[in-house]
């Protein structure tokens, strides 16, 4: 135990809610340059406290040192960003008899319900776009990792006005209340794609504005003229940042036959060197699975791997007797493509490696799945590679990287990864109405 948060009532989001509602008007009618300083400025105090964010961060969430900082400075960062963004109204036509003009106006009151596994920067990721466009906010975290967001909402007091942005705390039924209730024009959601489900659902009883940031089976595509030994760190962090409790995380591996071997045996070399362990220890690469019902769900996939009789080439046994959700780098030799490791999703550091010997046949493969979220390809011939990603079914695609991310680039999931995207401006048209204006100019009344 390290720390208590307030389970709230659904009478205190209520008093959220409302809180918001008062305070929309006034900031919506606030000039954009005004929300966007306010914005810039909550990006300054991230920096300004990050040595506390960092350690509340590594305390809740588990990461070690250098992801707690990468992610920290990435939310000042998306504070910077967003807030140069504009939407500037559209002139759709401007003659003597008539004018018409797009214009986006906010939608209201946001709610935001984010995850565990970068519980501030992907709050980030909504608090930021939201008050750009002139809406306020009520965010719930993660039951698992509440203190890095409510440190963040008494940061902000001193540069937002009282309603602007609110966070409030509790358990899993709270998300419930917030995605049925009226008093919001929109849920934006970072999570599963079951509990993704649910929103939807729920949120169609009121017709609310929906975002959702969900679930992935990211597949790799590795070309046959691949270094391996440089190729490999690559493919390990692709897998195993952040302990793979990454929605984007590469999760099924695809190896061209002809340099599996040599890459199989290039990662299980890197991944001997990575220490898994207490996030406070300076050598430390990789933390604890995050939270109990997690560490619970990965244990299903070494059961079933075992069960199945998978070849491990790394790891493949938990010692439970270890104090803390420790988990072995595990890596699985090409076990068969229908099998739970190579169709679900672990959130754990879990990957499978696959052959793979025809072009056509991994792509088909890659793509069989409900997921799309990311993938990648890794190779020499640009040609094949650019071939290759035109063909992935996933918002977005890499080319000999992971994860290059920014503000302004689009991000969101095709098929049951999501619905909408976050970043970039077309991200921050989602928080937004689209309102045309039409004037006769030629009227004689």
């Amino acid at each position: 135990m390290i720390a208590h948060a307030p389970d709230a009532s659904t009478e205190q989001l209520d008093q959220a809610i409302a809180a918001a509602s008062r305070a929309f008007p006034g900031w919506a009618a606030t000039p954009v340059e005004d929300r966007a300083a306010a914005v810039v400025a909550l990006g300054g105090l991230i920096r300004d406290n990050a040595e506390e964010l960092m350690t509340l961060l590594t305390l809740e969430q588990g990461k070690p040192r250098a992801g707690a900082e990468w992610e920290v400075f990435s939310s000042a960062i998306w504070c910077d960003e967003i807030a140069k963004q504009r939407l500037e109204p559209e002139v759709l036509l401007d003659n003597e008899e008539r004018k018409v003009v797009t214009r986006y106006t906010p939608l209201g009151v946001v709610g935001a319900i984010t995850p565990w596994n970068f519980p501030i920067l992907l709050a980030n990721w909504k608090i930021a776009p939201a008050l750009v466009s002139g809406n306020t906010i009520v965010v719930t975290p993660s039951p698992f990792t509440p203190l890095t967001t409510l440190k963040l909402a008494e940061l902000a007091r001193d540069i937002l006005p009282p309603g602007v942005f609110n966070v409030i705390t509790g358990g899993d039924e709270l998300g419930k209340h917030m995605t049925a209730h009226d008093g919001f024009a929109k849920i934006a959601f970072t999570g599963s794609t079951e509990t993704g489900r649910h929103v939807m659902a729920s949120a169609a009883n009121t017709i609310k504005r929906i975002t959702l940031e969900l679930g992935g089976n990211d597949p790799a595509i590795v070309l046959p003229d691949v270094d391996p030994a440089t190729v490999a760190p690559q493919l390990f962090w692709a897998a195993f940042q952040n302990n793979a409790q990454f929605c984007n995380a590469t999760k099924r591996l695809y190896i061209h036959e002809e340099v599996y071997d040599a890459v199989r045996d290039a990662l299980v070399e890197f991944a001997k060197g990575i220490k898994v362990g207490d996030g406070f220890d300076s050598d430390t690469g990789l933390g604890p699975i995050q939270n109990a019902p997690q560490y619970e769900i990965v244990k299903e996939f070494f059961a079933d791997s075992q069960a199945q009789g998978h070849t491990f080439a790394l790891g493949g046994e938990i010692d439970e007797s270890l104090p803390g959700w420790f988990v072995p780098i595990t890596l699985v030799d090409n076990p068969p493509e229908d099998s739970k490791l190579v169709q679900e999703e672990p959130f754990g550091p879990i990957l499978p490696l696959l052959k793979w010997s025809d072009e056509k046949d991994v792509i088909a493969r890659a793509n069989d799945t409900q997921w799309g979220l990311g993938a990648s390809v890794w190779g020499k011939d640009q040609e094949a590679l650019e071939r290759i990603a035109g063909q992935i079914e996933a918002g977005t695609v890499w080319v000999n990287e992971v994860r290059q991310s920014g503000p302004g680039q689009a991000f969101g999931g095709h098929k049951q990864s999501g619905l909408g995207c976050e970043n970039s401006l077309h991200g921050l048209t989602e928080y937004t109405n689209w309102q045309t204006i039409t004037v006769n100019k030629a009227a004689d009344l």
